[in-house]
Parts: C-alpha cells; sequence; structure tokens
C-alpha cells in the first residue's frame, strides 16, 4: 500500500514502494490529488507496465538542451546557427522541466514564434525540439508518458523557395561594398560567385587540397556529407594564387559566423538588405546554366545530390533564352 503523509508546509506527500521497483514520491497541494496518483502509479507497477517519470521532472529544459547541445549539436556543420536556436529555446521555455512540455505549450510558442519570424524558422526550431526530445527519450532513457508533444502538432506550411538574383548593377555595388569594408569579405564573395560553393565550403578549404596545375580545390567534407572536387574558372583559381598562407594551413583563416557578419554589413552599406550569402550560391549555379552547361556538369560542380534540389536554382533569365531562340 502507498503512504500518504501530510508534510509540515502543508502539503500531501504519497509514496510507493514496490519490489522491483524503485520507491516513487511525489508531493500535491491536496490529499485527493496525491490518493489517485498512488493508486495509478501502484495500478502500473501490478500490471508491469510502471516507468518512472522522475527523469524527465527532473530534467530542466534548459540542462535537457545544454546536454544535446554538447552531445551532438556541436559537432553539426550548422554549429553557429544551431547554437542561436537552442538559446532561443533556452529563454522561451526557462521555466520548464522537460515533463512540461506538452502538446498545448508547444503550440503556444509555434503562434507566438510565427509573430515574430518567418514560418520556415519555426520550421527549424521545432524540428530541432523534435530531435531533442527524441534523443532524451531514446539515449537516455526519459520516459514521456505521452510520448513527444511535438510529433502532434503540425509544423508551419513551408515557404516558397527563394530565387534572389542579383540584379543589373548589383554585382558590382556588392564588391565596391566589400572592398571597402576590407579583410576578405570581397574575395569570399567573388569565390562564391565564380565556383557556387558554400560559405562553410569555402571557409573550410585548404592549401594542400588546392591543385594548380589542373585548376581545382578539393572539399572533402561538405553538407551533403560526401567529398567533392570543384574545377575553377581562371578568376577564382587567380583569387585563390592571391591569398597568404596560414599556418592553420586554410586558404582562409577566417570563421563562418565572421563571414555572416561581414556580408550582412556589406550588403546593408550596398543598399542590399535583401540578399544573402547563400544567394550568390543560387546566382552562380544558375550561371552555369546560362552558360551552356548541362544537368550532370553543374551537379558536378556544385554538389547538388538530386535533381529536385537542382532544379530550384536554375532560375535562367528569360532575355538569354530568348537570344537562344532566334
Amino acid at each position: 500500500m502507498a503512504t500518504i503523509t501530510k508534510r509540515e508546509n502543508g502539503k500531501w506527500q504519497a509514496k510507493c514502494r514496490r519490489k522491483g521497483y524503485q520507491t516513487q514520491s511525489k508531493t500535491f497541494d491536496k490529499k485527493s490529488d496525491a490518493v489517485k496518483w498512488a493508486r495509478d502509479i501502484e495500478r502500473s507497477m501490478d500490471q508491469s507496465i510502471f516507468q518512472s517519470t522522475s527523469a524527465a521532472e527532473s530534467l530542466t529544459m534548459i540542462e535537457g538542451l545544454e546536454r544535446y547541445w554538447t552531445e551532438v549539436l556541436i559537432r553539426k556543420k550548422s554549429a553557429d546557427n544551431l547554437h542561436y536556436m537552442v538559446d532561443r529555446l533556452k529563454k522561451v521555455f526557462k521555466s520548464f522541466r522537460l515533463i512540461d512540455l506538452s502538446v498545448e505549450s508547444v503550440r503556444e510558442y509555434k503562434a507566438y514564434r510565427l509573430e515574430q519570424v518567418s514560418g520556415d524558422t519555426v520550421r527549424k526550431e521545432m524540428n530541432l525540439l523534435r530531435r531533442f526530445v527524441d534523443y532524451a527519450m531514446r539515449e537516455w532513457q526519459i520516459h514521456l508518458p505521452r510520448g513527444n508533444p511535438l510529433s502532434s502538432v503540425a509544423l508551419p506550411v513551408k515557404g516558397k523557395a527563394r530565387d534572389r538574383r542579383l540584379k543589373f548593377g548589383e554585382e558590382a555595388k556588392l564588391l565596391n561594398a566589400a572592398k571597402a569594408y576590407g579583410g576578405k569579405i570581397h574575395d569570399i564573395v567573388l569565390l562564391a560567385i565564380e565556383t557556387g560553393m558554400r560559405r562553410s565550403e569555402i571557409i573550410g578549404m585548404e592549401w594542400i587540397h588546392f591543385d594548380l596545375k589542373d585548376s581545382t580545390v578539393f572539399l572533402p567534407d561538405t553538407k551533403n556529407g560526401e567529398s567533392r572536387t570543384v574545377p575553377l574558372s581562371p578568376k577564382a583559381r587567380d583569387l585563390i594564387l592571391s591569398q597568404k598562407r596560414h599556418f592553420s594551413g586554410k586558404i582562409f583563416d577566417i570563421r563562418g559566423d565572421s563571414v555572416g557578419q561581414a556580408f550582412r554589413r556589406v550588403t546593408s552599406r550596398a543598399g542590399l538588405d535583401d540578399l544573402r550569402f547563400h544567394d550568390l550560391r543560387h546566382e552562380a549555379t544558375s550561371r552555369f546554366f546560362e552558360k551552356g552547361l548541362q544537368l550532370m556538369e553543374v551537379s558536378a560542380i556544385t554538389g547538388h545530390k538530386d535533381l529536385a534540389s537542382l532544379k530550384r536554382y536554375t532560375h535562367l533569365r528569360p532575355a538569354d533564352l530568348a537570344r537562344k531562340l532566334a
């Protein structure tokens, strides 16, 4: 039988003891709640279906997210962006324990964030939160009676894919502003336009993988998990050759978040506030097609794994296509 004890502070503590199980205890404001909880625990123990929720009750969301960051996210290629999302989630759920996370609280969070940011941003944050809870349940053996609440909440509708390209005169504005800003941002921007490489790929390049004879650079570790060799245009090759050597062995000895910050400042000074660094990859890929390269040739350069994702970048200028039809 469970024991129900009134504490000095006026609350009621219920304790359940069964052979083969750790003692379970919980404190309630009302005696009736304590009695009901004890009956439910004893019933599940008798039916051999009991699973303790004590770990979920003791683990705060802040502690859980920090542990998830250390064990999983810190090694991801997009760690900088993920760290920002983790900090955001910690602020929103700072008063929560993992057991408090419910379908209702997730829906409230979703509605709250949609008032502030785009649906795509909310999708990313909710997916990260879902993966965190799945990991806690699987790897830390934390029991949630109703399972992962994120599984029952629909994600915001996926937004339309960006098709931003450089308009007439914008490339010159961008490069002039980048040169005036100083540092490596000008060369990095120009290399992105010439090669279609991602930001992480550009700052990850090493001299040991640069082949001057064949005019290529080998990328051993890319976003999709596969290596590839990128052919370089004469402009891209000369741009790399102009860089000073560093002890690190990197062609560009700079952090990804520093590139992002510099790019935002440059685009602001150039009056191109709607331009993102990843749009340069879009621009480069579209230019490859406009030069007459075939689908598989472009895929080999950019590293796109499927035709559907590559097609999203092929926004060819109608005027150029019209000239081909003439």
